[in-house]
């Protein structure tokens, strides 16, 4: 029997399939039109208990500046400096700022009354007065009048209009005329209050710098004559490095070099150190293995004593096929041959702590240069110290006089701007009351909520999609399982209600045998040159159907003409004598423990070609009965008399029946159930075979919802293709 291992390692998540997704919403399209229903209902109900709301408008032209009068050097506390359009924008959005801001509302407010106005504050339908008091105390009339203006600016212009909302036509112009006056003032007020500011801020720093740069002239005096700076050579010529630096610069410099140089080798050291341990910790118990990735035991007497050691391996090996392991030959050859190995071990040991000993040295090297690296860093800055503080010194002095300087300017500046009292801000149109309101539309809010019920339904079902980790589709087998596909059976429901086991029998033209048929092929054609002859049909989990698919499969390989052999390994919960009606008292427990004969066992069935091999009494240890020699010459007399057996093997989560069998046969074909078996079920169950080293055939996708499942159309016109050319192999075989 060839052992073909599936080396194909694990999968990641494929890439994302459109048509998968596609497919989840057509499903699940009811749910969609239902979620979009009730978000339309509700949206129309919440939109029509709005209250109708009415806007206007007042139009403004803002200019950049206001007019200038004074000479352009002259310049303003708010300057105008906004000469691109960058600046413009910025300068508009800030004015949209000041227009919804609280200062302008609590104008609006103070002039207008608002805050004792209940039909503005909407408590006018409150008939008790004390609670009409009450209510209006705890409403904030400068946040109500900010909330309901909405500064729109006009496009490629310098007009901005002032719309405001209100229940009350008349009383949305009138608010609007108001907060456009209110704008206004508070410009020009804000304007000349930070002038005003400006000026006494810049005539106090005026004095204080003028303090500070005498302060500063002195302290650079002070400083140099302390510390006798025309003998320093801190003061060298086009400000250079003083001479004192070179050797404490170099000293660094060569300690640094040294550094680089032992950390190159401690990296080394260190690598060579972790490789030794990582193949001492990895390697099996014998030491010649992991010796074999030490360059130093490759030479010398490590050599010789690796050949001793292979050579004294060899001879014990040889004497075990002569002798028990008892036999004085034999334990003397085992006590020579770990004599040796505790040599070697002990001379990679010693290996391992040479190299551990030989980078201890090179960091504490390390470290003792490292000290001299911080005493020449140390004798550095010692050096350059003066001359810091005296840079430090003198640029304060530099920067204390120009900063004087510039603010005496600025001051001189402001007390003639301050006299100005223009604004550049001027009305274009007055707000006229509009009758027609402008809230709620009906339409677009239907619109809306039939979007947002759209969107919804949507999410939902990719949500359900996403979150579903089952296998259910040929993709998820072949890219997240990474196992060849050989075909999918869809639910089987005998007509009377009772067992589905002999559908395909029952029902030989049907589409699930066709299906059936095509799986048939696609094993045929794995493996043309060398068929599969002894296969076993395991399952992730239990209830995924592996008993009905053997079943079935054995079915449509009996068609063909062959000779099938259905054999029940499942000796915890059999299942295949109660489908074909036999009894089990006699099978492959019996045979294997040398009770009854094959004739009596084997049962025919009411399929032509089709026999059953039931599993008999159950054992107390199935997994160790499978794993005897007396099962494996029982399969091989049952090949010699049948063309294929199909083995039904207990799931391969909860034991290791399956395990047993897949290294005994061809190979093992596992059945997964669509949307039932988890993904991290059957990787689990495809690791553990792989484990073994058993040749997994592939997978067989069971109870496939056809119509609504993830397989679509697409798998429809897959199964009619397979069908129709099994149909055609059915009648070569018969004629």
């Amino acid at each position: 029997m060839e052992e073909t291992p599936n080396a194909a390692p694990e999968a990641n998540e494929p890439a994302l399939d459109v048509m998968q997704y596609v497919r989840a919403i057509w499903r699940r399209k009811w749910l969609i039109v239902g979620i979009t229903a009730v978000m339309v209902l509700l949206g129309t109900l919440h939109t029509l208990r709005q209250p109708k709301i009415y806007s206007a408008s007042t139009s403004l032209i803002i200019d950049v500046a206001a007019p200038r009068v004074l000479d352009t050097d002259v310049k303003e506390v708010m300057g105008d400096e906004r000469g691109n359009y960058w600046a413009n924008k910025e300068y508009y959005t800030t004015q949209s700022e000041i227009i919804t801001s609280r200062a302008v509302a609590s104008r609006v407010v103070d002039r207008l009354g608002l805050q004792n106005n209940p039909a503005f504050l909407g408590v006018e339908h409150l008939q008790d007065e004390e609670a009409r008091k009450k209510a209006m105390a705890s409403i904030d009339a400068v946040t109500l009048v900010r909330s309901r203006i909405n500064v729109i600016p006009s496009a490629n212009s310098r007009v901005v209009r002032i719309a405001v909302e209100d229940v009350d036509p008349k009383r949305a112009a009138m608010l609007a005329n108001e907060v456009a006056e209110a704008y206004i003032a508070e410009n020009l007020a804000l304007k000349l209050k930070t002038t005003e500011g400006a000026s006494g801020w810049l005539e106090a720093r005026l004095n204080e710098l003028g303090e500070r740069s005498d302060k500063s002239e002195r302290g650079v005096y002070e400083f140099k004559r302390g510390a006798d700076m025309l003998s320093m050579s801190v003061e060298s010529k086009g400000g250079g490095p003083p001479q004192q630096q070179s050797t404490p610069k170099q000293a660094f410099d060569a300690y640094m070099a040294k550094v680089i140089e032992v950390r190159t080798k401690i990296a080394a050291l260190q690598a060579r150190v972790d490789a030794m341990r990582q193949l001492r910790k990895s390697a099996s118990p014998e030491a010649e293995h992991w010796a074999e990735g030490l360059p130093e035991a490759a030479e010398g007497s490590f050599r010789d004593l690796r050949t001793q050691v292979l050579e004294q391996r060899t001879a014990c090996v040889e004497l075990s096929g002569r002798y028990l392991a008892e036999h004085p030959k034999m334990q003397e050859c085992q006590q020579k041959l770990g004599v040796m190995q505790q040599e070697l071990r002990r001379g990679l040991d010693n290996l391992v702590r040479g190299a551990e000993t030989e980078l201890s040295t090179a960091l504490n090297y390390e470290r003792n240069l490292l000290s001299l690296v911080d005493k020449a860093k140390a004798d550095a800055f010692q050096v350059t110290e003066k001359q810091i503080q005296y840079e430090r010194l003198n640029r304060d002095a530099e920067n204390n006089q120009r900063l004087y300087e510039l603010v005496l300017k600025r001051f001189k500046d402001l007390e003639l701007s301050g006299s100005l009292r223009f604004s550049n801000v001027r009305v274009l149109d007055q707000a006229i009351p509009n009758p027609k309101p402008v809230r709620p539309n009906t339409r677009s809010a239907v619109l809306l909520f039939l979007m947002l019920g759209l969107l919804g339904g949507v999410g939902v079902s990719l949500g359900l999609e996403l979150l579903d980790a089952s296998v259910a589709s040929r993709a998820d087998v072949e890219e997240r399982l990474k196992l060849a596909f050989i075909g999918a059976m869809p639910p089987l429901k005998a007509e009377d209600g009772g067992s589905a086991d002999l559908f395909i029998h029952r029902h030989p033209r049907s589409p699930a045998a066709e299906m059936c048929r095509a799986i048939r092929t696609n094993l045929l054609f794995m493996s043309p040159d060398k068929p599969f002859r002894t296969v076993v049909v395991s399952s992730a989990g239990p209830s995924e159907g592996k008993s009905t698919s053997v079943i079935n499969l054995g079915i449509a390989m009996a068609q063909t003409g062959s000779r099938v052999l259905l054999m029940d390994t499942d000796m915890r919960r059999p299942r295949l004598h109660r489908a074909f009606g036999v009894p089990d008292d006699m099978g492959v427990s019996s045979l294997v423990v040398g009770e009854g004969s094959l004739e009596r066992a084997v049962k025919s069935t009411d399929v032509p070609n089709l026999f059953l091999l039931p599993c008999g009494p159950l054992p107390p240890n199935p997994a160790e009965l499978l794993h005897t020699r007396a099962f494996a010459e029982l399969l091989e007399k049952l090949k010699e008399r049948y063309d294929c057996i199909l083995l039904d093997s207990p799931p391969l989560g909860p034991v290791s029946d399956a395990l047993v069998l897949s290294k005994q046969t061809d190979g093992i074909l596992l059945v997964l159930k669509a949307g039932a078996t988890h993904r991290e079920q059957a990787r689990r169950a495809i690791r553990s075979l792989r484990d073994v080293k058993a040749r997994i055939i592939g997978a067989l996708l069971n109870h496939v919802d056809m119509k609504g499942g993830k397989f679509g159309g697409d798998y429809n016109a897959y199964t009619y293709y397979r069908g129709y050319g099994a149909e055609r192999e059915e009648q070569r075989s018969a004629s």
